[in-house]
């Protein structure tokens, strides 16, 4: 439901479909990153970014879902890459029975063309694996670090709570 200042529905949806398959959305996000990176005396290109991904239920008639037998979840996926300092750097959305290890290529592939400099990427257990690894080196000079990869032992002494 729209203010009623609004042009009708039908309107505002074309021009919204219009600028998402022009990019327009990816475009705004892009400067405002390196716009709030540099307002915080940062460079303006991200050198690190956490991937993750969130799994969500969805109706029968809210389109394509699949089933993730491990979450035992109908529905879609969000795979969310955030620079360090929570900016959204690139999202890709599926059904569920795709697993973390085989979309994170997609997303970090998307955003290369963005960003080319960053070297490092955090991700969770899901995405360990020799297919992000192996995508890693492909598309880039970017390494990952899983949270099954062992952390040495002076990095885990400066993470308070870490065991």
């Amino acid at each position: 439901m729209l203010p009623p200042c609004f042009p009708p529905v039908s309107t505002v949806r074309r021009w919204i479909y219009l600028w998402r398959d022009n990019r327009l959305w990816l475009t705004i996000n892009h400067a405002l990153l390196m716009i709030s990176r540099e307002a915080e005396g940062r460079e303006p290109s991200p050198s690190a970014g956490v991937i993750d991904s969130q799994s969500v239920k969805t109706t029968e008639s809210g389109g394509p879902r699949g089933y993730d037998a491990g979450k035992k979840v109908k529905g879609l996926k969000r795979h969310i890459l955030t620079y360090t300092q929570g900016n959204l750097g690139h999202a890709v959305i599926h059904t569920v029975d795709i697993q973390d290890q085989d979309c994170a290529p997609l997303v970090l592939a998307e955003i290369l063309h963005s960003f080319p400099w960053p070297r490092k990427i955090f991700a969770d257990g899901g995405y360990a694996g020799d297919k992000l690894k192996d995508a890693l080196r492909r598309i880039s000079r970017w390494t990952s670090r899983s949270s099954r990869d062992p952390m040495p032992l002076a990095a885990s002494r400066s993470c308070l709570g870490a065991g």
